[in-house]
């Protein structure tokens, strides 16, 4: 039973560790450059000091005319593609990345799912846990014996009505 506990323990500790490689390895990615208000986007939009946009979910890398890169983070219902395109600014959109949490959970939930059905089902069939083959073995159920004592009509405090009606059954 400790050999059980002791592989599940480093099985655990091995995809916790999967998986906070997981988070921030993909978090470290998007914090490159720095970060302008959205309003302040817009107006370099208007003056003409952008060249590209890559839109990625809500969040906005800009690139401007002298290379360097800065984000923005869109506000909700705002769409400024029509104006970044009447300014002639490339637009590249991208589909809206996961969190590295919800990522690691998608690829490794069912994965883990299924090594712990399979675990539990291996558990069974070896006898472990309550009403495996050989378990009645592990009864606490202790024998009255003689020598213990018994228990008599006498030993029992009660109405004494009780006690007749309670010999005659027996």
């Amino acid at each position: 039973m400790g050999n059980a506990r002791n592989f599940a323990f480093w099985i655990v500790l091995f995809f916790l560790m999967i998986v906070l490689f997981t988070l921030f390895n993909n978090g470290s990615s998007t914090t490159t450059g720095r970060t302008v208000a959205y309003s302040d986007f817009l107006q370099r939009v208007d003056a003409g000091d952008v060249s590209r946009v890559v839109i990625d979910g809500e969040t906005l890398r800009v690139t401007d005319r002298g290379g360097q890169v800065y984000t923005t983070i869109r506000p909700g219902g705002e769409n400024p593609t029509d104006r970044l395109i009447a300014a002639h600014v490339s637009v590249e959109a991208r589909p809206q990345e996961r969190s590295g949490l919800m990522s690691a959970i998608s690829v490794w939930l069912p994965f883990l799912l299924l090594i712990g059905v399979w675990v539990f089902f291996m558990n069974r069939m070896q006898g472990g846990g309550r009403g495996g083959a050989m378990g009645f073995g592990k009864s606490k159920a202790k024998l009255l014996t003689e020598k213990h004592g018994r228990v008599t009509f006498d030993d029992v405090a009660g109405i004494d009505e009780a006690k007749d009606e309670l010999e005659e059954i027996v």
